[in-house]
C-alpha cells in the first residue's frame, strides 16, 4: 500500500492514478515474505498546490513488479487523509495490494515533510488482513525509495 503507495509524497497534492490489471504469478507462496517494487502511475490531477487542511484526502496507485523493470505482478490503490496539519504533516493511509493470489490490506499513520526537497524517510505499514491466499495475514511492509521505484518488503508474522 502504501506506495505510494506510499510513494514519497512531498507536498500533499502529489497524486498517482489507477493502475492496470493483474498479471499471473504471485510472489513466492502466499504467506512467505517477499519483496515487490512499486512504480507510480502518472496522474492527470496536476494543479496548484495549497496547504492541506485536516480532513483533506487524496488517492494514488502503483503498478507492482517482482524486479525493477520486470514483469508486472499486481497493482495497489491507496487513500490518505490529513489528520494533523503543520510541518511535518500527519496523514493516515489505507491501501490494498492486488496480486494473483489475493489481496493484502495495510495502513499507516505517517509524517510527511512539506518541504519538497526533504526526503521521505523509510517507513513501515501494518498488514491488517487479506483475502484468498492471504486470508488472516498480519505483519508489516517496509517501504524504501530506490530511484524511480519504491521497494516494498512484505514481512508476514509466523
Amino acid at each position: 500500500m502504501l506506495r505510494s503507495s506510499f510513494r514519497t509524497l512531498g507536498a500533499l497534492g502529489a497524486g498517482l492514478a489507477a493502475a492496470t490489471t493483474l498479471v499471473m504469478a504471485t510472489p513466492a507462496s502466499a504467506q512467505d515474505d517477499f519483496t515487490l517494487y512499486a512504480k507510480e502511475v502518472p496522474s492527470d490531477e496536476e494543479g496548484p498546490q495549497q496547504l492541506p487542511k485536516v480532513g483533506d484526502s487524496f488517492t494514488f496507485a502503483d503498478d507492482l513488479y517482482e524486479d525493477k523493470g520486470g514483469d508486472k505482478v499486481g497493482r495497489d490503490g491507496v487513500t490518505c487523509t490529513v489528520v494533523r496539519t503543520g510541518n511535518p504533516l500527519d496523514i493516515q493511509c489505507v491501501g490494498t495490494f492486488v496480486l494473483s493470489g489475493g489481496q493484502i490490506t495495510a495502513q499507516v499513520l505517517m509524517s510527511v515533510p512539506l518541504d519538497e526537497s526533504a526526503e521521505q524517510p523509510d517507513f513501515d505499514a501494518s498488514i491488517t488482513g487479506g483475502t484468498d491466499d492471504y486470508r488472516g495475514a498480519s505483519g508489516q511492509i517496509h517501504f524504501s525509495d530506490e530511484g524511480d521505484y519504491q521497494k516494498l518488503d512484505f514481512d508476514f508474522d509466523d
